[in-house]
């Protein structure tokens, strides 16, 4: 394995968590596990692989790297008096078996009542449809800019994407953008939107993302890498 240099340190400081290489002669193809002890991730490749070469690909893994780091790490439940974000802004709930059922934002406050062992299911379904609601809504804004149109808009909650388009223009995200900064939260639906009209990463695709999304489209990549751990650890037990 040969360096290349200053590269590496940009490449390798884009990582949530360090990234230790090994080459070895053995090696027939680039593989990747994180180390929960170490809180690391491990990087295996063939001896003769550019290091530049096998960071580039550990970084199109950052999904499947964002989804082992939140496993490893304790959940944020919903439960009374727990905080979470949502847009990007630190909210608590507060329970009361009085009040009305459905979740409601006061402020920095999500007041939500009835049966205790039911708060964690309504305040996700609760989420749910914020989050269906504004996506949907931004979605069609920036259809609008691309001159396409979306065959549907859904929320779930995939273990390592944070949204897709098939080539039936069907866009799925999942559901925790609403939990993220809205900067971060758009700059994924522009790129959904963007596959509508480009299913690829070409610079066509890319010169459209921009253009959708506007200036700062690599500042919400890097916040949408740095956050994405934390985000997949709301309203999750562990």
């Amino acid at each position: 394995m040969w360096s290349t240099g200053r590269s590496e340190a940009a490449l390798e400081a884009a990582f949530p968590v360090p990234i230790e290489i090994r080459a070895l002669r053995t090696a027939k193809r680039l593989r990747l596990r994180f180390d929960e002890a170490s809180g690391t991730l491990k990087l295996t490749c063939p001896w003769r692989t550019s290091r530049r070469a096998a960071l580039r690909w550990a970084l199109d893994q950052r999904q499947w790297i964002e989804a082992q780091i939140a496993r490893a790490e304790p959940g944020l439940p919903f439960e009374a008096d727990a905080t979470f974000p949502l847009e990007g802004k630190d909210v608590r709930v507060v329970w009361d078996a009085s009040a009305r059922r459905n979740p409601a934002l006061v402020g920095n406050e999500l007041r939500v009542g009835g049966p205790e062992e039911g708060i964690a299911r309504r305040i996700e379904l609760f989420l749910k449809r914020q989050a269906l609601d504004t996506m949907s809504r931004e979605v069609a804004e920036y259809s609008a800019v691309a001159g396409v149109t979306a065959s549907s808009v859904s929320v779930g909650d995939a273990g390592s994407r944070w949204g897709s388009c098939s080539s039936h223009g069907r866009i799925r995200f999942s559901w925790r953008l609403i939990c993220a900064p809205p900067p971060v939260r758009r700059y994924v639906v522009a790129h959904e939107v963007a596959h509508l009209v480009h299913l690829d990463h070409s610079p066509k695709f890319r010169a459209l993302e921009a253009r959708l999304y506007g200036s700062g489209v690599g500042a919400a990549k890097t916040a949408l890498r740095r956050l994405g751990p934390s985000l997949r650890r709301v309203g999750r037990r562990r």
